[in-house]
C-alpha cells in the first residue's frame, strides 16, 4: 500500500529551487484533512492528481472510491494507483540510455496522455525536466514490453542506475514526489555527496521490503 506523503503539498517541496533558503512553515494540523472534502484522513491514504497543476491531492476513502473510473475525474483529476512494480530482467544497456539524453545515473519518466514522455532528474540546481524523444522510448519499450502497461500521468518508470546500482522500478507518481523531496533535503554539492546516495539506497530497500 502506498506509504502517506508527509504533507499534501511535497510537489511544491519537489518543485522548489534546491538554493533557496527553507522557510519555516506554520505548526502542522493535528491530522491531514482529504483536500476534496475536508475529510480527516488516516496516515496511510490515497492520492489524486491535479491534472492541471500537477500536484498530488490526499484523498480520503470516498473521494478515491469516486475518482477509481479514469473517467469520473474527466481532464482534472486521476486518481493515482497504489500498486509498485519491480522490474527483473529489465534491458537497459548503456546506449538505451544514452540515447534517453538524461546525463545522471537516476531519474523517472512518464507519459502523458497524448504520449509525450518527460524524464525528471535532480541536479545542484533542483530537479530538472526534459523531453524524451519518441523513438528513443520507442528503442526502449520494444526491449522491455512492460512498459506499454505504464499508466499515463500517475506512473513513471523510475531508473536508478548510480553508483553501481541496478533498480528499475514502476512507481506510482506520489512515490516520485517523495523521492525527488529525498534528493532535495539531502543533495550537497555538485554529485549530491554520499548522505544522499544512502538515503536514496533506503528508499528503494524499503520498497522492497513492502512488497
Amino acid at each position: 500500500m502506498t506509504a502517506g506523503l508527509s504533507t499534501p503539498r511535497l510537489a511544491e517541496l519537489a518543485r522548489r529551487d534546491a538554493s533557496a533558503p527553507a522557510v519555516p512553515g506554520p505548526p502542522a494540523p493535528p491530522s491531514e484533512r482529504c483536500e476534496l472534502c475536508a475529510e480527516p484522513l488516516p496516515e496511510v491514504h490515497r492520492h489524486l492528481l491535479d491534472m492541471e497543476s500537477g500536484d498530488p491531492l490526499c484523498a480520503c476513502g470516498a473521494c478515491a472510491l469516486l475518482f477509481s473510473d479514469t473517467a469520473a475525474g474527466g481532464r482534472h483529476y486521476r486518481l493515482v494507483p497504489d500498486e509498485r512494480r519491480e522490474l527483473t530482467g529489465f534491458r537497459l544497456d548503456g546506449p538505451l540510455w544514452a540515447g534517453l539524453g538524461v546525463p545522471v545515473d537516476l531519474a523517472f519518466f512518464s507519459v502523458d496522455g497524448a504520449g509525450a514522455v518527460t524524464a525528471r532528474y535532480p541536479s545542484p540546481a533542483g530537479a530538472l525536466h526534459a523531453s524524451v524523444h519518441a523513438d528513443s522510448w520507442r528503442r526502449l519499450a520494444e526491449a522491455n514490453p512492460v512498459l506499454a502497461d505504464l499508466r499515463p500521468d500517475v506512473e513513471a518508470l523510475v531508473v536508478h542506475r548510480a553508483r553501481g546500482a541496478a533498480e528499475h522500478w514502476i512507481l506510482p507518481v506520489d512515490d516520485c514526489y517523495r523521492l525527488t523531496a529525498l534528493l532535495r533535503e539531502h543533495w550537497t554539492g555538485f554529485a549530491g555527496g554520499d548522505a544522499v546516495w544512502g538515503h536514496i539506497g533506503t528508499f528503494f530497500e524499503e520498497l522492497k521490503g513492502e512488497q
